[in-house]
């Protein structure tokens, strides 16, 4: 049956929701006469912003639902969604709370992953096999693939074109570093960042210093802008970085610990590691690297680094520390 309407269940986090806009996508192009709603956290809905594959983005206000006066509240708001009745309801999160929600939408038809945890799976209807081992677009496209969508061309991530700092003035061509991260030790201890800013200072700047913070002084909208206007972003494994792979390949992701396999700067074509990045012309290559910094082995695809000036020392001093996914110095 073709769906009229599609509840999309992602509230968060930051990169999750980067890497379900594929699969949404896909969905959208292949039941096009369909109303897709998508249920996000409130402090991510602006990365939906203006997302012409959204019919409505219903806000999660996670925020009124904690303690034990929390689950009164959110039992509440989920009967407030029993009106919706959708055709097809899409868990992309997999957990108890967001299976929860599924259920009382009411939707004809729900479907969620295989490894769904807390006994989410027992609310779907259908469940679709994937691979732990997979990168995450590739776990949520499948599930779109199940769905019924026509997964077959590039993937799409249909980000906001972000909005300007006010009374920020930057030089024409300039390097976006994001150091630091939620995760336990993926952020970069300020000597490493010293050492950074350092092996850039080459790199013509005409700021003061040869950098700029902005730590905290930025909102979601206005870091997309910024990352669209860098000529480079280096960055830790975390939210921005996924933005930043979403929109340039002109990006170094280090990863302290994480496994790129699965949760590295993703690829434009379905399948991440048959193709690499932007135009899948150059294929890609799986190697290991010790990431001493962790005391790990870590296995990644595309680890070819493509470096230009200021870049070659970072890659070459970096390379056994890191687990550095790509990097191209790009100019625009």
């Amino acid at each position: 049956m073709t769906p009229s309407s599609v509840l999309v269940i992602k509230p968060r986090s930051l990169g999750d929701i980067v890497h379900t806009l594929p699969a949404v996508h896909f969905l959208k192009t292949t039941f096009r006469d369909a109303d897709f709603y998508w249920i996000a956290n409130s402090e991510w809905t602006p990365l939906l912003q203006d997302n012409a594959d959204l019919k409505a983005v219903i806000p999660f206000p996670r925020s009124r639902f904690r303690g034990a006066s929390g689950i009164v509240e959110f039992v509440r708001w989920c009967s407030e969604i029993s009106h919706l009745e959708p055709d097809l309801v899409l868990d992309f999160q997999g957990l108890i709370r967001s299976a929860w929600i599924a259920r009382s939408a009411k939707g004809r038809r729900i479907l969620g992953l295989s490894d769904a945890r807390e006994a989410a799976g027992y609310h779907y209807h259908e469940r679709v096999d994937v691979d732990a081992s997979q990168h995450s677009v590739d776990r949520y496209v499948q599930l779109a693939r199940f769905a019924g969508a026509d997964t077959s061309g590039p993937a799409c991530f249909p980000l906001p074109r972000g909005r300007a700092i006010p009374s920020l003035e930057l030089p024409d061509r300039f390097i976006v570093l994001h150091p630091f991260a939620r995760g336990h030790a993926k952020s970069l201890t300020s000597e490493e960042i010293f050492e950074f800013t350092r092996l850039l200072a080459p790199h013509p700047f005409t700021v003061s210093r040869n950098a700029i913070s902005l730590v905290n002084q930025t909102d979601l909208l206005q870091l997309i802008w910024l990352l669209r206007g860098a000529s480079f972003i280096i960055s830790v494994d975390s939210g921005p970085m996924h933005i930043a792979a979403a929109i340039t390949p002109d990006l170094l992701s280090i990863h302290t610990w994480t496994d790129p396999g699965g949760s590295g700067p993703i690829t434009r074509t379905p399948g991440f590691g048959k193709t690499n990045a932007s135009n899948g012309s150059e294929q890609s290559q799986t190697r290991s690297a010790r990431n001493d910094h962790a005391g790990v082995q870590t296995s990644f695809n595309s680890p070819s680094l493509y470096t230009d000036g200021c870049c070659n020392e970072i890659a070459s001093r970096y390379w056994m520390r890191y687990a550095i996914v790509r990097c191209r110095l790009g100019s625009r």
